[in-house]
């Protein structure tokens, strides 16, 4: 599972791919053609055949944009990927872009020419951004060309097949609902919105609706498919036969009418014509989608995704799972911890940390029979300065040591049949500088704030993100990404729409996940993340108080590094709060590790500070 990744080769290739694409703009009538890291499906993951960006430019970061136009081309990161992008992109040929502060249609609309076309591939971008671009290019008078076919999949001669990994059925014991009655649910929702029927676009809604688990593409168990419910409960679901058995055939038959992938369209096309509205999320839809059914004679009606919130909010079932998940998966940590604290620093590299984690969840899985699928993310695991690379992904060439007076940032998780985990630990590597402990102390001191909040109903995360950072804040810091994002139930790693963060507009219901991932990065320096998983539940009633509350019940277990603690800049609340919860994290994962060793390490490692 663990992929090292050669970007050093990745500048060659740059201007060549970038001139090929600008000799068909005279055909295709446009001066500028986008390039998304999207597929059809507008997932965070995509197959290989799909990752155009990548081909394109060498940039194999999760979120950009390159916009290529005649005389010049800029790539468009967040803050994550700077430094990836510097290393990964030849400057010669590209630029670097600001995705969230000037985002691609700001970008054309301060510095494209006036009548600029820009071209696209209409499945490749949502209708919402669509609508951003359109409105950008009519302030300079341009154009915004929806293109037959994308003119990059013409030069990729030696492009990858489409996948055609196998689908599994997600049991009831794991799933908690039947997945007849999450159909009938929406197709409820079909009639309340006085719609003939809803297309599910995003896989993972499509696989929590059916109860379906597949392999198409990494680190997220979700088949490539999409799906029709309609008001009179009927189901479609477009899926590739090739990825089904008998068993998944004859389940999925019970309850939809299994079709090829390629009637889709057609498809849409009749119920269309027959003048039907449709349901749609404009936010996650391929803006193709949405302009067939108008040009076919039907009516969009934009609604979010039916299936995004009910799966957003776990049932019990799936809390349990998780829980489960989560101390099988706290077991391996603290095996892989108490390996790492055996050794000698500077005989361990970033990547064979991250292989020896791999292999600690394996056999963790094989013993506990709750065997690791894969992982849940590329591992981030950074060494001294390349902790202060948030999305730091470690290769042949850059990987280093851990060295003796620095902090490791080990960012990673499993996916299990019953949960998805997610946990960042920064521990020392021999003894480290007061001042890297003190940002240490003051990033627990966020997390520790996320974990005890209490909050009445409606709260939304961007109301708890500060809770995270005032410690930082009171020292003239802070971090640039979110404090917390959701995550799925065998599924995504990243769920939406719930999340801590300044744009988190989602309120927060009983049984969202969500991580809690405070830190603090110093370019050149270190990096620090300290993360667990919490899930949202209704609080205790306080004496005295008079409005229902919701708290944080949490999820992960393994130990935070007491060496890094500054015991005077926590207050006697949060001193309690980390004994607490190393208390419970001994007990907890005691019985589930068999090396002796690792369970000295880990009575050590959570003692009272």
């Amino acid at each position: 599972m663990f992929q090292s990744f050669d970007v050093t080769s990745a500048p060659q290739f740059g201007r060549a791919r970038a001139d090929g694409l600008r000799a068909a703009f005279d055909a295709l009538g446009i001066d500028g053609f986008l390039v998304p890291r999207a597929d059809e499906y507008q997932g965070e993951y995509v197959p290989a055949c799909a990752e155009r960006l990548a081909w394109l430019t060498g940039f194999t970061g999760s979120a950009g944009v390159a916009l290529v136009m005649r005389d010049t081309a800029v790539v468009f990161v967040d803050g994550r990927y700077v430094t990836q992008l510097a290393e990964q992109v030849d400057g010669t040929v590209y630029t670097g872009g600001d995705l969230i502060g000037a985002p691609p249609h700001l970008w054309i609309e301060h510095h494209a020419p006036k009548g600029f076309r820009l071209g696209i591939d209409p499945w490749l971008h949502t209708s919402a951004e669509v609508r951003r671009l359109e409105t950008a290019l009519a302030k300079i008078g341009g154009t915004l060309v929806h293109l037959d076919h994308n003119p990059l999949d013409r030069l990729w001669t030696d492009r990858p097949d489409i996948p055609l990994g196998r689908v599994a059925i997600q049991t009831i014991e794991q799933a908690g609902i039947l997945a007849t009655e999450k159909i009938a649910d929406m197709a409820e929702n079909v009639v309340k919105a006085g719609a003939a029927a809803v297309i599910l676009t995003d896989p993972s809604s499509v696989a929590w609706t059916f109860n379906l688990r597949g392999n198409d593409v990494p680190h997220t168990p979700h088949p490539l498919a999409r799906a029709i419910i309609h008001a009179d409960g009927g189901a479609e679901i477009f899926l590739d036969a090739r990825k089904t058995g008998i068993e998944e055939k004859a389940y999925l038959t019970q309850m939809a009418e299994i079709k090829a992938p390629d009637t889709f369209e057609a498809r849409i096309s009749t119920i269309a014509a027959s003048g039907a509205a449709v349901m749609l999320d404009p936010d996650h839809a391929a803006f193709a989608l949405a302009d067939r059914i108008r040009k076919h004679g039907g009516t969009v009606i934009e609604a979010a995704d039916p299936a995004r919130l009910p799966r957003a909010c776990k049932n019990a079932v799936e809390r349990e799972g998780s829980a489960r998940a989560h101390l099988q998966d706290g077991a391996a940590m603290v095996e892989f911890l108490a390996w790492l604290d055996g050794t000698t620093p500077g005989t361990v590299t970033e990547i064979a940390a991250t292989q020896k984690l791999e292999a600690a969840r394996t056999a963790c899985g094989e013993r506990l029979q709750n065997p690791l699928k894969d992982v849940s993310f590329d591992t981030i695991a950074g060494a001294g300065p390349h902790a202060a690379i948030m999305h730091y992904r470690v290769t042949n060439d850059s990987d280093q040591p851990l060295e003796a007076g620095s902090m490791f940032l080990i960012d990673s998780g499993g996916q299990y049949v019953n949960g998805t985990t997610d946990i960042t630990r920064t521990v020392a590597i021999g003894d480290v500088p007061a001042e890297q402990k003190r940002f240490f102390t003051l990033v627990l001191k966020g997390m520790i704030a996320i974990s005890t909040a209490r909050f009445p109903k409606g709260t939304r995360g961007v109301e708890l993100d500060p809770l995270a950072r005032i410690a930082l804040w009171k020292a003239g810091a802070d971090y640039g990404h979110g404090t917390g994002h959701g995550v799925g139930s065998y599924l995504s790693v990243h769920e939406g729409p719930q999340r801590i963060s300044r744009a988190g507009m989602q309120e927060l219901l009983p049984g969202m996940i969500l991580s809690n991932e405070p830190g603090y990065y110093r370019p050149g320096a270190f990096g620090i993340r300290i993360e667990n998983l919490l899930y949202v539940q209704e609080a205790a009633a306080v004496e005295g108080g008079d409005q229902a509350m919701l708290g944080f019940e949490t999820l992960t277990f393994c130990p935070i590094d007491r060496r890094l603690i500054l015991p005077e800049l926590l207050t006697a609340d949060e001193r309690a709060w980390v004994d607490r919860y190393h208390v419970e994290t001994r007990e907890k994962l005691t019985p589930l590790i068999e090396n002796a060793e690792a369970k000295r390490w880990l009575e050590a490692a959570t003692a009272a500070l």
